[in-house]
């Protein structure tokens, strides 16, 4: 009976260290896959900074030499795209379709962010009617990430101009209305309309559908309109698009003024700490995430070593 006792004790002592262990390795490797997770997706909201790409913005000091150098690395390359008081701050790349930048960088590189993009249908010198631009809603704010904002009243109302840069010059844009609809409505993600009562038809019905819009904005056939498009946060199929036209006087950006007569605005708020980890310098992200898997790894051994000794 003792012997069979003994026997039993034992293998009941190495199951159990055999379960601990096990744990010990599916906690283990949760947590790295967690650190990696955080990592990955740390390093995929980097990459679709605007911050990226200051030094290649071509009204910059520097006459341009910058996004020329861009265009070197990238032919693609043809315009930058600005929305004052957001994050939008990109240079702008035009495809043989429209699938070879959601995945793409403006350097040309693989990256999940992908790049502000111009439909393939439209010509690069934006003489069509109304040009569609593409860019992924990222929940860093970055990219696109914004644009959905733009749904609130007072958003809109405080954001109404930017700039494109194409040509060699500088233009203005003058952002008139916001609208949210199907991916797959045709009336709207259509160009080349060439007809000026197919123009009017096309401007009647942005306005009617239209969640936000600027009465005082006088928009007709003879000007260029621009969409700006992302996947919207709120449906699967939805699209969230800021609608504006291209105007020859470009407008000082009022929140560049804002930040330089009181630096108290660059203090984040709220809503914007989300975006703090991707802001912070990699070193520092390597430490914190390094300190707290030793920690863990350290409060996990600590535990295992102490039921180990209470089953014997």
């Amino acid at each position: 009976m003792d012997v069979a006792a003994n026997i039993g004790m034992i293998l009941i002592r190495i199951t159990n260290a055999v379960v601990n262990t096990f744990v010990l390795i599916v906690i283990l490797l949760l947590f790295a896959f967690g650190c990696y997770s955080m990592w990955d997706l740390g390093r995929i909201h980097s990459a679709a900074s605007p911050q990226r790409y200051e030094r290649y913005n071509p009204t910059a000091e520097g006459g341009g030499v910058s996004f020329e150098y861009l265009q070197s690395i990238n032919p693609d390359v043809f315009a930058w795209l600005t929305v004052y008081g957001t994050n939008i701050d990109y240079p702008v790349v035009q495809g043989q379709d429209n699938i070879r930048y959601v995945n793409v960088s403006a350097e040309g590189r693989h990256s999940l962010s992908g790049s502000i993009f111009l439909d393939h249908r439209n010509s690069s010198d934006f003489s069509d009617f109304n040009s569609i631009f593409y860019g992924h809603h990222m929940e860093s704010r970055t990219m696109f990430g914004e644009i959905a904002m733009f749904a609130d009243g007072g958003y809109f109302d405080a954001r109404r101009h930017g700039m494109l840069f194409f040509d060699g010059k500088e233009h203005g844009v003058e952002f008139f209305a916001f609208i949210h609809v199907d991916a797959h409505d045709g009336r709207i993600f259509r160009v080349n309309i060439e007809d000026e009562s197919e123009q009017q038809v096309y401007l009647d019905l942005l306005m009617d559908i239209a969640v936000n819009a600027r009465e005082d904005a006088s928009v007709t056939v003879d000007d260029r309109i621009v969409l700006l498009s992302t996947c919207s946060p709120n449906s699967t199929n939805g699209r969230d698009i800021l609608i504006g036209k291209i105007t020859e006087k470009v407008q000082n950006d009022p929140f560049e003024e804002e930040i330089s007569d009181n630096p108290i605005v660059n203090i984040p708020v709220i809503d914007e700490l989300p975006g703090l980890w991707t802001r912070t310098s990699s070193r520092i992200r390597i430490t914190i995430v390094a300190s707290a898997f030793l920690l863990i790894l350290l409060g996990v051994v600590l535990t295992y070593i102490r039921s180990t000794k209470e089953s014997e």
